[in-house]
Formats: C-alpha cells, sequence, structure tokens
C-alpha cells in the first residue's frame, strides 16, 4: 500500500506550509498569531506519529497568544525523507532551521517520544535558538543509549527495529503501528489507537517507513562508533535552559525507572509532571492534562 499524501494535510484551525531548512523541506502546520515576534513553540511528534498527534494541544496554545508550529520530522510524513543523515543531531539542527525560517530569534521546543530526543538535544545542538525545552514520555538520551538501561519493553522493538527490510513491511502491508499504539497506552485508552488508520497511511507514503527505521538504527549502530560517542559526550553537559519533563504513570514503554537520572543532565530550573492515568502517548491519552502543562511552562519561561 501507498498512501496519498493528502493523509497528512488534516484540515482544522492551523495552515500547512512547507518550510526550507538545513538542505531539506518539512511540512508544518501552523497555529496562532502569524507575528514572528509573539513567541514561538514548536511541538515534535513520536513514533510511529506525525503532526496530527499535537490536534489537541495546536489550538489551545494559538488561543493563548503563542505561535504554534507541529513539524513533521525529518523522514515521517509530509517532510523530506532523504536517503542518510539520519542522525539526531541533524534532526536538531533541522528544527533550528525550521525556526529561523518562520522568522523567530527562538522557541520553546517540545518533544514527544522520538520527539523527545530530538528536543534533549536541542541545548547542545541549537543553543542560540532554544529558549526551552519541555520533553514528554522520554528520558534524557545518555542513559537511554546504553543498552543495559534501556527498559525491556523498548529495547525488544529497538532491536528488531534493526533487521533490514521486515519493520518496514510490517509498518506499511501489516498491523504493527496499530499495535504499537495499542501495546504502548495505557490499559483502555484508546485515544492515539483510534487513530491507527491515519498513522499506518502516513507510514505508507514513500520512503517514510525505511526513514523512520534508519533513525532507530542509527539510535543503535552509533554508540560504539565515533559519531555515536561524540554525540553522547556532547549531551553529558547538563541542559541551562528550563525543562519541562512530563511521563505517564501507566507507560509500558518508559517505567518510571528509565526517568531517574533526567535531573543529572539539567543544571537550569526543571520541572517534573507525572500524569498518572496516562501511557506513553501523553498527547492523545491526557489532552487536557498535557495542554494545561504546558501552558503552565510557557508561563514560566517566556516573558
Amino acid at each position: 500500500m501507498v498512501a496519498d499524501s493528502s493523509c497528512v494535510l488534516v484540515p482544522g484551525p492551523w495552515e500547512h506550509r512547507d518550510v526550507a531548512a538545513n538542505g531539506a523541506q518539512f511540512h508544518v502546520a501552523l497555529a496562532g498569531p502569524p507575528d514572528p515576534d509573539r513567541p514561538l513553540v514548536v511541538l515534535l511528534h513520536a513514533f510511529p506519529q506525525f503532526w496530527w498527534a499535537w490536534r489537541h494541544q495546536i489550538p489551545p496554545l494559538a488561543e493563548a497568544g503563542y505561535r504554534v508550529a507541529a513539524m513533521d520530522l525529518r523522514g515521517f510524513a509530509g517532510s523530506d525523507k532523504p536517503p542518510r543523515r539520519h542522525e539526531t543531531d541533524v534532526l536538531a539542527r533541522d528544527v533550528a532551521g525550521v525556526i529561523r525560517s518562520l522568522g523567530a530569534a527562538g522557541a520553546v521546543v517540545v518533544g514527544h517520544g522520538f520527539g523527545g530526543t530530538v528536543a534533549w538535544s536541542m541545548p547542545t545542538f541549537a543553543p542560540a535558538v532554544t529558549r526551552a525545552v519541555a520533553v514528554l514520555a522520554n528520558p534524557h538520551p545518555v542513559p537511554l543509549h546504553t543498552l543495559r538501561t534501556v527498559p525491556a519493553r523498548a529495547l525488544g522493538p529497538l532491536l528488531r527495529f534493526q533487521v533490514p527490510w521486515f519493520p518496514e513491511q510490517a509498518l506499511t502491508r501489516g498491523d504493527l503501528v496499530a499495535r504499537l499504539l495499542r501495546a504502548w497506552s495505557a490499559p483502555g485508552n484508546d485515544g492515539a489507537a483510534a487513530h491507527a488508520d491515519l498513522y499506518t497511511e502516513a507510514m505508507g507514503l514513500p520512503f517514510a517507513a525505511h526513514s523512520t527505521m534508519e533513525h532507530f538504527r542509527w539510535l543503535v549502530r552509533s554508540t560504539p562508533r565515533p559519531d555515536g560517542r561524540r554525540y553522547l559526550a556532547a549531551l553529558r553537559t547538563p541542559v541551562t535552559a528550563p525543562v519541562l519533563t512530563v511521563r505517564g504513570g501507566q507507560d509500558p514503554l518508559m517505567g518510571a525507572r528509565a526517568f531517574r537520572r533526567d535531573a543529572c543532565y539539567v543544571d537550569g530550573p526543571l520541572q517534573q509532571v507525572v500524569l498518572d492515568r496516562a501511557g506513553h502517548f501523553l498527547p492523545e491519552e491526557a489532552p487536557a492534562e498535557v495542554t494545561e502543562a504546558l501552558l503552565g511552562f510557557l508561563a514560566d519561561v517566556v516573558r
């Protein structure tokens, strides 16, 4: 199955735009005051999703006066899917380029899941444009890159993703997207799984499934290589920008132990929130609580 790219252009109280940055084109859903002087909030989605996962947060953030940009990361949905350059630091520079292309001097970067890894990397690789960072359902990358500390529920899929071809087929022609959305959600919460067909359709876009798998392959295979060691060495410098972390109390993928060292990598203000009844897909499983946490954080860090 090859998806129709219109699945990415879901209508709503936002506009769709292609933005040039870091040598590629990125699809962005924009909302809020068009004035580039307004505070910019960039939303980065998780795997196996795309910008649509933030649909509950975009309107209230925009109504609160923020300029909101929910982007598709490199390799996902409506953004470019190059055959190479899947390193996390490259994705951080993609986000920095989008911020500049939108005419903003800086932004608060909010990342969920895989997008959270990119958000954690922003203060290191794009400090000039990173005003603050909010990370949902994703621990700091340094301990997470050590296989012996990866949660068991995350290690299995991560290792299976290293196999060529088969994961891509399961994402586009099988039910892997639906199974992951169900397995990583809190019991009985279908906030994300209810939209499995749309997320599967986006994975069916040409080269999307392969690109997303290449991101995860880099995360594992780079760890012993010079590029991976340089990336982790850079991230060992603690973040001085304000940080908000939000995790689900019933996250089957990332349990509480996975987050126990986050504070070791933050020297600036740190807020930590636990949503007791949510799983991994926080923006959809607990939309009101996530919006409330983000609005409170933004009120503190954006003056």
